[in-house]
């Protein structure tokens, strides 16, 4: 489970989140959703125990991210938006190194590694240095990292970048049978469509500051939309989307 109340946190004079109320429940995936400079990196950091709030408070799978930062990061499985792996180490190298910092056994390391080696298509690379790797072969060793240990709540943020089409449609199918398991689950994605038929509720914020949630008929209901697409461009000040994109062919034309 993951709770905030009254989240904020700012740089300087900048604020970037401010009195977030958050909540989700084991087994829901929460669709997170907000433009660029949202506060969407932020909270995630704040969850993951990457930086600490400046106000509020924020319990993840029953922890305190800031007084227990060590048993969250013990239950959370994290997909960064660029994943940071090293890269002179092999895939198997990777995971391995990963399963022994959440102390799990060496036959247990040896199976899911090939687990996910396999489901992943990487067998015939997997003692290959991951320098040598494109981005959606380091993404798939990056989602399997997440997952390795198993845990409790997971954090996917953008979890599809470079993944070719049929990667994609396993990642997803991973995340419905994760929620269905009863794991909970924080989805961010600029891909709508994606997130509109995957979460079972949304959060979208902008400026810091929480806008709306529901499921995304409730949202499009309320903003008197027929699309979660045209909900978040309302919500978010984009409104004349049409306009915009003649504006910019126009100023194409004049150079």
């Amino acid at each position: 489970m993951i709770t905030t109340e009254k989240l904020g946190r700012t740089y300087g004079d900048k604020v970037a989140l401010t009195d977030l109320d958050l909540r989700v429940e084991p087994g829901e995936i929460l669709g997170f959703l907000g433009p660029n400079g949202a506060g969407k990196s932020t909270t995630v950091k704040i969850l993951t125990g990457m930086i600490r709030p400046t106000s509020g408070r924020a319990i993840v799978a029953g922890y305190d991210v800031v007084e227990e930062a060590l048993e969250v990061k013990r239950r959370i499985g994290y997909v960064p938006e660029t994943g940071a792996l090293y890269e002179s180490l092999t895939p198997v190298e990777y995971l391995e190194m990963v399963g022994c910092l959440h102390h799990l056994d060496g036959g247990t390391i040896s199976a899911r590694t090939h687990e996910f080696l396999e489901l992943f298509d990487l067998q015939d690379v997997a003692h290959q240095q991951m320098s040598e790797f494109s981005k959606g072969m380091k993404q798939k060793v990056v989602i399997s990292a997440a997952l390795l240990p198993r845990p409790e709540v997971i954090f996917f943020d953008e979890p599809l970048n470079g993944l070719d089409a049929g990667a994609a449609t396993i990642v997803k199918e991973i995340v419905r049978k994760l929620a269905a398991q009863g794991k909970t689950i924080l989805f961010c994605s600029h891909i709508l469509e994606v997130v509109e038929r995957m979460c079972t509720r949304i959060v979208i914020i902008d400026q810091g500051k929480q806008l709306t949630s529901g499921t995304p008929a409730e949202i499009a209901a309320a903003t008197n939309t027929t699309t979660l697409e045209d909900a978040f461009n309302k919500l978010t000040g984009v409104t004349d989307i049409e306009r915009v994109a003649s504006d910019f062919l126009s100023a194409l034309e004049r150079v």
